[in-house]
């Protein structure tokens, strides 16, 4: 006859296996941060590589980042920026 299992035993085993799966969720989680950080790191290369060779073609790098944070913006957003700061230049008389 198989001996009966306490509901304690049983809670201590589900726990157990539930922390297997949590184990490997967590594990399968931080692995795929890993993996895109290591390829951040790459892409980051990949770009100052290319500000590189921006610089040394003579392009301003200074400028080049300007215009891709711009680039990033909605046109409206844009525009008024634009308005402001030839507002403010023209009352300091620029």
């Amino acid at each position: 006859m198989a001996r009966a299992r306490s509901p304690a035993s049983l809670w201590i085993k589900e726990i157990a296996y539930q922390g297997n799966i949590a184990a490997d969720r967590l594990r399968s989680l931080i692995e795929r941060i890993e993996r895109l950080e290591e390829e951040r790191k790459a892409l980051g290369s990949d770009i100052k590589d290319i500000y590189a060779e921006a610089k040394s073609a003579g392009f301003d790098v200074a400028v080049l980042r300007q215009l891709i944070r711009i680039r990033k913006q909605e046109p409206a957003d844009v525009e008024e920026q634009e308005t402001l700061l030839d507002v403010y230049r023209r009352a300091l008389g620029m």
